[in-house]
């Protein structure tokens, strides 16, 4: 049956509005939005059932763009020097050694709590970039894939929408080097790979109002040759025209380097000139991209995806957001490597690397949105909706209820109106004023609490014990 709600302050379309009425149906999608209060003497319509009132400022739950799930795992893990030449590089050995040894069951645990702490900062929906496909020996799954269904039931017991994104994975480098031993259990072949992603997408068309939805991933140009690459994205788009479609791009210098000996082109350019970029792609990172290329990704209307915290901590550089949203591009964000799992940092960020560019303030919003927080928030999670493939990112009727609600009165909004609260979220207390958020018209936080805290505290302090004395161990 529908939930009616009356929402004190609500971030819509057309912007701010007062005392908002919101029907949501019983798949959890918004059937109507009343905006005006019916003229003094006229009764308003009956409602079947009465109204939740919603106290603070409901804004649009945001995606998340970008999320290797098993690597919450390695957090706080990697923060020491193993010499002066540390890089992405380095933490990637870790990362492997992590990615060889972790079994089913405590890829489900670490998962589940990484999306209750998605949840709790804002995020309603993930993109999981999944290349975990493989048992622990390299030998495939004899039936169902343990690694892909622990995703999955992660994602159902913390209530989070879910955009599982299968990532083919077969070469080490460019020109065709074969995988190493730490990346057997990434490797697939182009046919599994497209068997298992039209398997997933067929049984999705049978459920009426999904939270997850299949889309496909490729990991990046030095581990998928491009004729693979071409011959794979005609064959995702046989199977579903509107697939969401993620790389990992240009992230590390060193990468666009190998690409131009390899190719003699930069990575971005040579995706470009494929012609399979559209709408539907979503590029991550696009840290080294020229100016051109970032023209280019606008054009083709394809999203980027950064993660400032994982860039920033694996020491990647600085994405040109300035230059990008001049550009008419659609930007979005992730939390990556789990460095920190909050969007209100990512977007903070997004404008202090544009100050410290351009060392001035403001300098990513407009002249139709004068607010920073307003502006980024509005436009990573519409185009992180899109990325997605999800119903979500706005406030609208026909969108999922994926809401996050600010409370009115943590000391973090204090002295703010609806023009400004997400200012404040971003700027003075990232996730701190969260209250409640929903997902598809259901309640997963409420007063700041999510129902599965208390069941996964011990266990996954052991799980992350246990872990942390396998790393050393290696290590040694």
């Amino acid at each position: 049956m529908e939930r009616h709600y009356r929402l004190a302050w609500a971030l819509l379309d057309g912007g701010w509005q007062r005392d908002v009425g919101v029907r949501v149906d019983e798949q959890g999608r918004i059937a109507h939005i009343e905006t005006e209060r019916p003229p003094t003497g006229r009764p308003a319509p009956q409602a079947t059932a009465p109204a939740e009132r919603v106290a603070g400022f409901v804004v649009p739950g945001m995606p998340n763009a970008h999320s290797h799930a098993f690597q919450r795992a390695m957090a706080g893990s990697t923060e020491y020097r193993l010499s002066t030449r540390d890089s992405f590089w380095t933490w990637r050995q870790a990362m492997y050694a992590l990615a060889r040894r972790i079994a089913p069951p405590d890829l489900e645990l670490v998962a589940t709590q990484l999306f209750v702490e998605m949840l709790k900062s804002g995020y309603t929906s993930v993109a999981e970039f999944h290349y975990l496909h493989r048992q622990a020996d390299g030998t495939a799954y004899p039936a169902t894939n343990d690694l892909w269904e622990a995703i999955a039931r992660a994602a159902d017991a913390a209530g989070i929408a879910l955009t599982f994104l299968p990532t083919l994975y077969q070469t080490s480098d460019f020109g065709s080097q074969p995988l190493k031993p730490e990346q057997s259990r990434f490797a697939m072949t182009t046919d599994e790979f497209l068997r298992a992603i039209e398997t997933r997408v067929r049984a999705e068309r049978h459920l009426a109002a999904p939270l997850i939805r299949t889309g496909a991933a490729f990991h990046s140009l030095r581990a998928v040759p491009l004729e693979t690459l071409r011959e794979a994205a005609r064959g995702l788009s046989s199977i579903d025209a509107d697939l969401p479609v993620h790389i990992h791009i240009a992230e590390q210098q060193k990468e666009v380097a190998a690409c131009r000996a390899s190719t003699g082109h930069r990575p971005i350019e040579l995706l470009l000139a494929t012609g399979v970029v559209d709408e539907h792609w979503c590029l991550v990172h696009a840290t080294h991209a020229t100016p051109a290329e970032l023209q280019g990704i606008a054009d083709a209307r394809a999203a980027v995806c950064v993660s400032i915290s994982t860039e920033a901590n694996l020491g990647d550089g600085c994405f040109d957001a300035a230059r990008f949203l001049e550009s008419r591009g659609r930007i979005c964000i992730g939390s990556d490597s789990q460095a920190t799992v909050c969007p209100a940092e990512e977007l903070r960020w997004m404008e202090y690397q544009a100050r410290l560019r351009k060392r001035r303030r403001g300098v990513l919003a407009d002249a139709a949105e004068p607010h920073v927080g307003t502006r980024l928030w509005r436009a990573a999670a519409r185009h992180g909706a899109a990325a997605l493939g999800q119903p979500a990112g706005v406030i609208a009727a026909g969108a999922r209820a994926d809401w996050v609600v600010l409370d009115h009165e943590h000391p973090s909004m204090a002295g703010a109106g609806a023009a400004t609260a997400l200012d404040h979220l971003i700027f003075a207390g990232a996730s701190a004023a969260i209250r409640d958020v929903m997902v598809a018209g259901r309640w997963v936080v409420k007063d700041g609490r999510h129902a599965a805290e208390d069941r996964l505290a011990v266990p996954f302090k052991e799980l992350m014990g246990r872990l942390a004395l396998e790393g050393a161990a290696t290590l040694g």
